[in-house]
């Protein structure tokens, strides 16, 4: 298919596929962005489609994605749909000259994700995705920590997200793995691989070895009230546990942890612990769906003497400031884009392939 040529403009007309919770966050920030026109949405929900159309003052609704972007005049598009749908769409709106915001992970699986960077580049457009926890104020401040040298060269961290019962729509899509990829690893798991490395200054994965666990999920336990394994049209096929060894570039370690479902206290814990030649930091949020800060804690001496503190951080603006750089992307030009094509999204593909190999295999993986 040929690429539309985009004419300059000074409004960008953007659209949403998908209408669930990421949908209407990304519907949300592209409403508070001066210059930014929300010409379209689609999605299967028809009621809830009517309401986001009335509530945005949006002039096209379709159910078909197809259709969606197709329409003449659009510069841009949000896939927030469940994950096996995002290549397809994602290289659809590519090959039509759109750019695109993807909701994470960037694929089922590398070969995929690939496949989306490919488009990127080809059709020379920005390919961007969804990694929201990067922008938290927490992770940003102890970024600027640790960038400023304080804690010498980082050796050694340990990162996690944890539940007691957060197994998403227990029985639905999510844990399906032709349709989700994977379970918390690829679900939240991707999250925490990308602001670690991200902390960590974007050392080169070398290496993993993974555990994958699915003990509560198939027995119906670790969801919640509403949704449950017996009454709903999918099995339980993927972890709801996993953990990782990952060796980096320069001698360091990472250990990452995700769970959907586990024995452990009630509250979700999002964390990120560092040891550095010259100092160390603790990052804990617990209760993280509810607390948008956590506390940080730096660890350091000073001639010889304790000289620990605590840094104080602000929250962070989540989905808005994952909207806002993109849309920032998209208006810096051609000699922007091609910086933004979902490279580094891919390398966390890898990597989540890496460790489901490493699982299945029982075995380290070289990548």
């Amino acid at each position: 298919m040929t690429i539309q040529q985009q004419a300059p403009s000074a409004t960008l007309k953007v659209g949403v596929v998908g209408i669930g919770w990421a949908g209407q966050q990304h519907l949300k920030a592209y409403s508070n962005i001066e210059g930014v026109e929300i010409v379209a949405v689609a999605g299967m929900e028809e009621h809830l489609l009517a309401q986001m159309t009335a509530e945005y003052g949006i002039p096209h609704a379709f159910a078909r994605w197809e259709d969606l972007i197709q329409l003449e005049g659009l510069d841009a598009v949000s896939v927030a749909v469940p994950t096996f749908l995002h290549a397809p769409i994602s290289i659809a709106a590519l090959e039509r000259g759109l750019h695109v915001l993807s909701e994470k992970p960037l694929a089922r699986n590398g070969k995929e994700g690939k496949e989306m960077v490919d488009a990127a580049r080809k059709a020379g457009r920005v390919l961007d995705v969804a990694f929201n926890h990067r922008r938290r104020g927490d992770i940003q401040a102890l970024k600027q920590v640790i960038d400023d040298g304080t804690l010498g060269r980082p050796y050694y961290a340990k990162a996690s997200w944890l539940r007691r019962q957060g197994i998403p729509m227990l029985g639905s899509w999510f844990t399906n793995p032709e349709l989700a990829g994977g379970g918390p690893l690829a679900d939240i798991g991707v999250h925490v691989l990308d602001y670690a490395l991200h902390l960590l200054g974007e050392p080169k994965v070398l290496a993993v070895s993974a555990s994958t666990h699915s003990e509560l999920g198939p027995r119906g336990l670790g969801g919640n009230a509403r949704y449950t394994a017996t009454s709903s049209s999918h099995k339980f096929e993927v972890e709801d546990f996993a953990s990782a060894f990952i060796r980096l570039e320069g001698g360091g370690t990472l250990i990452l942890e995700a769970g959907w479902a586990s024995y452990r206290d009630a509250r979700d814990l999002i964390d990120f612990t560092v040891y550095g030649t010259d100092g160390g930091a603790e990052l804990r949020a617990v209760g993280a769906s509810e607390n948008p800060v956590a506390e940080v804690r730096i660890f350091a001496d000073k001639d010889g003497k304790n000289a620990d503190f605590e840094v104080v951080a602000e929250p962070g603006r989540a989905h808005q400031a994952v909207v806002d750089d993109f849309i920032a992307a998209v208006r810096g030009g051609e000699t922007v884009w091609g910086i933004h094509d979902g490279s580094l999204a891919l390398t966390r593909a890898l990597v989540l392939d890496a460790c489901y190999k490493s699982a299945l295999e029982q075995r380290e993986v070289v990548l």
